[in-house]
């Protein structure tokens, strides 16, 4: 009698005609539902505080920029610009950081390579290598560089024309620095955790941030190191 009531309790709790277990399927999918809610939820959060960051870089390199303009003539009758620097050298410099842009574009397309684009992990980790070999060539040029300009007497206590030269174009030398250090722990994360959705979103904040500083390259390029010799 007992067992009867329980049962007919039970049945009463579920809605006319749901198998007993349909309960428990539909909660399992609407828990699935709210998880990936929350997951995009996450991502999008992620990819906006990224934006803000990059937006925040933009203001520190404007500002910088705007004070090489403003001390460009500031040189206290020490060396210019074009006294200085070697064109051609600068090229080259340039020449590593864009291909480098190139390398790090063909890793991100790499990443979405194969059936249902589920990418290609070694092919991924051989771009971010060569990515990183560019990007390091391009340091030790501008280390190169800065060392050069030391040796010859032109540091940046040298005029205010130089100390706005070293901080900006070393701010920007700071950052590629910044950016080979996350390419070695992006090939770390891709070769221990493969390319999970998390080492994705990774890669792809990496891949803004590496194409940014490419593009503030070429305004340093064209304001800093052209403009003398126009």
């Amino acid at each position: 009698m007992t067992t009867t009531l329980k049962l007919r309790g039970d049945a009463a709790a579920l809605p006319p005609g749901a198998a007993p277990d349909a309960h428990g399927h539909e909660a399992a999918r609407d828990h699935a539902h709210d998880h990936a809610h929350h997951a995009e939820q996450a991502e999008s959060t992620l990819k906006l505080g990224f934006w803000i960051y990059l937006m925040s870089d933009c203001l520190i390199f404007a500002s910088l920029f705007a004070t090489f303009g403003v001390l460009l003539n500031g040189t206290a009758g020490g060396p210019t610009g074009r006294e200085l620097f070697d064109l051609r050298f600068v090229l080259g410099e340039t020449m590593l950081l864009l291909t480098s842009s190139l390398t790090f574009g063909v890793a991100m397309l790499k990443l979405h390579e194969g059936k249902n684009g589920q990418g290609n992990p070694q092919a991924v980790i051989r771009w971010l290598v060569l990515t990183f070999a560019l990007g390091a060539a391009f340091v030790c040029m501008e280390v190169y560089e800065f060392q050069e300009l030391l040796h010859e007497g032109a540091g940046p206590n040298r005029s205010a024309y130089l100390s706005a030269f070293f901080m900006l174009v070393g701010t920007h030398g700071l950052h590629v620095s910044a950016g080979l250090l996350w390419i070695i722990v992006m090939v770390n994360q891709v070769q221990v955790f493969g390319l999970d959705a998390v080492v994705r979103r990774r890669l792809a904040c990496l891949s803004l941030f590496w194409h940014f500083l490419d593009l503030v390259w070429i305004f340093v390029f064209t304001v800093v190191y052209l403009r003398e010799f126009l």
